[in-house]
Order: structure tokens, then sequence, then C-alpha cells
């Protein structure tokens, strides 16, 4: 990881908590205020980021798997469905598909993705601040500002009072 990418990670961890507590105040904003702050976040800050030079989200979480996930993912693997669960995935707490082990199974050595075309739905939404109606989602935003450092520089810019 690059050091500017862990030195973003490192300011979000310090500023979570005020970081959450303007997420609450923001709850109550215009949905598409909150939605056009958070894409202009993410479109400017994903012209910079390379993804593959950190791939932090691979190597720390997992995303959910659908059915619908595990059926394309399976047929690309030319292996049965129970196969695929057994092998790779666990229910977690929330009765959800996840990964059974960290960093994710199909992360290669360079940070590419050997199932990319064929990814779950949470791999390609992620980290999630470019969809509609981000008031929804702001909880799990500011856990991703944890997790990946363009979004804690999204967060950053959006939650630090304007001088």
């Amino acid at each position: 990881m690059k050091e500017n990418d862990q030195s973003s990670l490192d300011s979000a961890k310090l500023a979570i908590h005020a970081t959450k507590k303007v997420f609450r105040k923001m709850k109550q904003a215009k949905p598409n205020d909150l939605d056009q702050k958070f894409h202009k976040g993410h479109e400017a800050e994903f012209k910079k980021m390379d993804c593959l030079s950190c791939a932090n989200c691979c190597k720390t979480t997992s995303p959910i798997f659908r059915d619908a996930d595990i059926r394309r993912i399976s047929k690309h693997l030319r292996v049965k469905e129970g196969k695929f669960i057994s092998d790779y995935l666990r229910m977690d707490e929330e009765e959800d598909y996840v990964l059974k082990s960290s960093p994710c199974s199909f992360l290669e050595k360079d940070n590419s993705c050997s199932i990319y075309d064929v990814r779950p739905l949470a791999c390609r939404e992620y980290p999630h601040t470019d969809r509609k109606n981000m008031f929804q989602v702001l909880e799990i935003t500011a856990e991703n500002s944890l997790i990946c450092p363009a979004v804690a520089r999204i967060v950053l810019a959006i939650t630090s009072p304007k001088i």
C-alpha cells in the first residue's frame, strides 16, 4: 500500500467518531444534496486512485455472496454450487454467505482478481460512494473509510469544515 493511502486510513481511524457524528446529522440532509457531494468526491478520487496498488478491501474484508453470484462464479469455475460454497464460503451471523478467510481466495499476487469478470455484485459496487440515496449507507461508508483510502479521502473532504 502506498504511504499516502496508509496515511489516509490512519487519519480516518483517528476521525471515525467525529465522522459518525457528522454522518448522523447528514442523514437529515436532502438526499440529492448528499448524493451530489459523494458523487463529486467519488469521481474526483477515483480519477487518481489505482485500486490495484492497494486492494485493502480484498485483503481485509469479504463481500456478501448472493445466490446469483454463487451461481455465476460456480459456473465460471466449472464447479457445483455446493462445492463452491463448501470450499470458499461460510454463513455469517446475519446469515449471509461471506468468504471463509482473508485475503480473498481470488486475489492474485499483483492485486488483480482472478474472477473479475464474474465477481460478486458487492465487489462491483464497492465502495458504494457513487450510489443513490447515500443517506442509507452512511454507517457502512464510515466503516469503509477505515478500509479504503479513497473512501477515507472522500469522507474527509465531505466532513471537514471548509475554511
